[in-house]
């Protein structure tokens, strides 16, 4: 990758009667930056910065979040026109490459993509030796990592074509993995990959056909998948994504470091929400007992927060919020599911979220967890599912932003610093003597 931040002048740090210049660089978009690379050398100081939430830690040309905004691009283009008008498929594409494909790109992608969906034999017996009721997310994290022992030729990041190779096998798998995670959960025996069919109606139909019955098609499900793939695909410097630089930036292979990715991302606080979303709507349980604990969330004494609404980053409107809460609808329509009490709960709620002066107020919208849990169980999706799923999506983003970082000549291996609080030096005293 080549390094195009622009210098834009220098800061002055003055500090115990010493004063420091410190490079400012300008990106395309969002904040300048201060470069304190050479902080320590100047100043034998460090920053301290707990969860790194004002620290840049690269640079890249993938995503570009405002949050104040409520703004999302991936590689330029706004996530609702992607959600909309592309595909998949095509944004796999688009976040690998930074340019939208030609006919002939995207045909030969597609099939490269189509061809390397199947596992190799042998890879069943990893399912096999979880147990029966084994979370699909802990399934997940052990077979990604597996994937390195079944296709170490490549797994050389030095080498491009084995980088690229690596790319599209974990692109490709990833569904075949996760719906072989559903079906094992449930006790239902493994779906081969069609070829034939794109990419969200092969997942489905792994996740849902049966032996013993001919599966049909819905494209309007299919549809709903593939949005929601792209509303998840990529989502700049958050925690697995960090997660999945940090293990990349000691030379680990590929398949590796996105398995530490799937371990950051089963966190309740990141790709656990929309999990965390429904079991919420499952305590609330009845539509009657709404005003109740929407009273307790406005209490500020009370513990309990209304999950799936306002977003960390997003001070404004999710802007991928509004996509998911058209394709919800369009899924409870054609399911015709809208009279299961958990789905009206759901709309219920959300009707007095988008009205409340106390949520309008805060801008405490509903977000895409709220949306995706609600379309997910209406699917057919297990709440244990919906993180696994999260992972599938966020795969192309953190392979691009890995691909990025190995490619980019300033990265060095990640080693934050710290404020030591503990013990200064003692010498040791023998265990009688103590």
């Amino acid at each position: 990758m080549e390094n195009k931040a622009k210098p834009n002048g220098t800061a002055q740090l003055t500090y115990n009667g010493k004063t420091v210049d410190l490079p400012v660089y300008s990106g395309e978009l969002g904040p300048d930056v201060m470069d304190i690379r050479a902080l320590y050398k100047e100043t034998g100081m460090f920053t301290y910065d707990p969860g790194f939430t004002s620290t840049g830690s690269c640079e890249s040309q993938i995503t570009y979040i405002d949050g104040d905004e409520g703004t999302l691009l991936y590689r330029g283009y706004p996530i609702d026109q992607l959600a909309e008008k592309s595909n998949f498929i095509e944004v796999c594409y688009l976040l690998l490459h930074g340019e939208l494909p030609s006919a002939k790109d995207f045909e030969e992608f597609d099939w490269t993509i189509r061809r390397h969906s199947m596992l190799h034999d042998q890879f069943d017996q990893f399912f096999r030796g979880f147990r029966r009721d084994a979370h699909p997310m802990a399934i997940m994290v052990g077979t990604v990592g597996a994937l390195s022992a079944f296709y170490h030729d490549s797994t050389d990041i030095n080498d491009p074509v084995a980088r690229t190779v690596a790319s599209h096998r974990m692109i490709a798998k990833m569904p075949t993995i996760a719906a072989r995670a559903f079906k094992y959960a449930i006790g239902q025996p493994f779906i081969t990959p069609r070829n034939e069919l794109d990419y969200a109606s092969n997942f489905l139909r792994m996740c849902f056909a049966v032996p013993a019955e001919d599966y049909k098609d819905n494209p309007v499900l299919a549809k709903a998948m593939d949005k929601i793939f792209i509303l998840h695909a990529d989502h700049e410097q958050n925690a697995s994504t960090s997660t999945v630089r940090l293990a990349g930036s000691s030379g680990a292979n590929p398949f590796a470091c996105i398995a530490a990715g799937i371990a950051s991302l089963w966190g309740p606080a990141h790709g656990g929400a929309n999990e965390a979303a429904l079991t919420m709507l499952q305590e609330i349980g009845s539509v009657d007992r709404i005003p109740e604990f929407v009273a307790r969330a406005k209490d500020k004494s009370d513990p309990f927060r209304l999950m799936g609404f306002g977003h960390r980053v997003y001070k404004n409107y999710d802007p991928r919020a509004k996509v998911m809460r058209e394709t919800c609808h369009q899924v409870l329509d054609e399911l015709d599911v809208r009279d299961e009490p958990l789905l009206q709960v759901a709309m219920e709620l959300e009707r007095i979220a988008l009205e409340d002066e106390y949520f309008v107020e805060k801008k405490l919208y509903p977000n895409i967890d709220f949306y995706s849990g609600i379309t997910l169980k209406a699917m057919g999706f297990p709440t244990e599912m919906f993180t696994v799923l999260f992972a599938l999506a966020r795969t192309v983003g953190w392979i691009a932003q890995w691909s990025e970082m190995i490619e980019d000549p300033s990265q060095k291996i990640g080693r934050p610093r710290q404020l030591f609080t503990g013990a200064q030096s003692r010498d040791y005293v023998d265990l009688s003597a103590r």
